[in-house]
């Protein structure tokens, strides 16, 4: 499994990737049974994640293979492996999983990924509730 750097994103981090190809994918939802009330994980409820893969498509262009890039479809499968697996109290803590998976199994140099917890049991009128983080696949 490859090292992952944790760290929040800094301004070299950012203008390396400013300009990079990437694949973005949005609003991949299932229903998880994350939460730090027993409520939560009992009842389960929907979450989203959008993903921004940062990865040079030289290969996969001139070939036109897409075993020469990171398969978005797979990568939705594996977002839903995850949201569906094991239950966390904490949606940073699902983010982390989230990211470390998707590095560790698709040919990706970082990410950026936000999970969304749209129905998060809050007293107040709210539409969204979420977490974005930043990681890279160290080398």
């Amino acid at each position: 499994m490859p090292e992952i750097s944790v760290s929040n994103e800094s301004s070299s981090t950012a203008s390396r990737y400013a300009f990079a190809d990437r694949i973005t994918l949005t609003g991949v939802g299932c229903v998880g049974y994350h939460g730090v009330l027993e409520s939560e994980k009992k009842t389960g409820q929907p979450f989203f994640v959008d993903v921004t893969m940062f990865t040079s498509f030289c290969a996969s262009s001139a070939s036109d293979d897409i075993a020469q890039t990171a398969n978005y479809a797979e990568v939705a499968e594996a977002i839903r492996e995850v949201i569906t697996g094991q239950s966390v109290d904490l949606i940073e803590t699902l983010a982390e999983k989230l990211a470390s998976t998707i590095l560790s199994r698709f040919a990706i140099d970082a990410l950026e990924l936000t999970v969304h917890k749209p129905n998060a049991p809050i007293e107040v009128t709210f539409s969204d509730v979420s977490v974005t983080i930043f990681r890279e696949k160290q080398a």
